[in-house]
């Protein structure tokens, strides 16, 4: 008997809560992956659960169902998670294609790579749009990147790190100049720079006094990029 998505959640969640070790919810488990692909919803620890029954059982492992759970982890960046799915997938099954090409992705990613990232995801089209929301996930992320680097960042910066031009950058612009706090500032000739939001990255000068550093995830991933 058909259940309302909402409700499939709930009991998902509940059922990795108390027993995520049962091989009995595997099936639910991989319907749930599907259902978080086809409402664009996130559950990382109800599909880690589902990597570890994998780990129980191999003969029932999906590599459609992993490639999905790894896509989703990719467009939770700047979140370990692709990593934390990684470690919970044997070898073997990292050798098959599709998802060696997701480790690289996540490693032009993770070194902020991201010209050679849309070349290689252009290649590779087929294979990620099965998961709705991948590119705009992805270009949040690049901001979010551009946002902890740049105080400014030059038209044809911003271009090739979220892979829009034109018009539809005008709009993509537009709408972050209203939404985001971008502003928009002329440079040399005709070129045009985006003044970005203040934060304490970007401007040293706003960190706090206090005993919190900067958390650890932000110094990983800052180091590469300003290698």
């Amino acid at each position: 008997m058909g259940r309302e998505p909402q409700q499939v959640s709930y009991t998902v969640e509940q059922l990795v809560s108390v027993n995520p070790y049962n091989p009995d919810i595997l099936t639910e488990l991989e319907n749930y992956v599907n259902e978080q692909v086809s409402s664009q919803t996130y559950s990382l620890d109800a599909n880690l659960c589902l990597l570890r029954l994998y780990q129980f059982d191999p003969t029932r492992l999906s590599i459609a169902i992993v490639v999905r759970i790894l896509i989703k982890a990719l467009m939770a960046m700047p979140a370990p998670d692709f990593s934390l799915c990684l470690f919970l997938i044997p070898e073997p099954v990292q050798a098959d294609e599709q998802i060696k090409t997701l480790i690289v992705l996540s490693h032009y990613l993770e070194t902020a790579r991201f010209r050679q990232f849309w070349d290689e995801a252009a290649k590779n089209h087929s294979l990620l749009e099965v998961v709705p929301g991948f590119e705009q996930a992805i270009q949040a992320y690049a901001i979010h990147v551009l946002s902890l680097s740049y105080q400014k960042v030059p038209r044809p910066v911003l271009a090739e790190t979220i892979n829009i031009e034109g018009l539809s950058l005008d709009k993509f612009i537009e709408y972050h100049v209203a939404n985001s706090g971008w502003v928009l500032e002329k440079g040399s000739g005709r070129s045009q720079l985006i003044v970005l939001p203040r934060n304490e990255f970007n401007h040293p000068g706003l960190k706090k006094n206090s005993s919190d550093g900067m958390p650890f995830e932000h110094v990983t991933r800052i180091f590469p990029i300003l290698s």
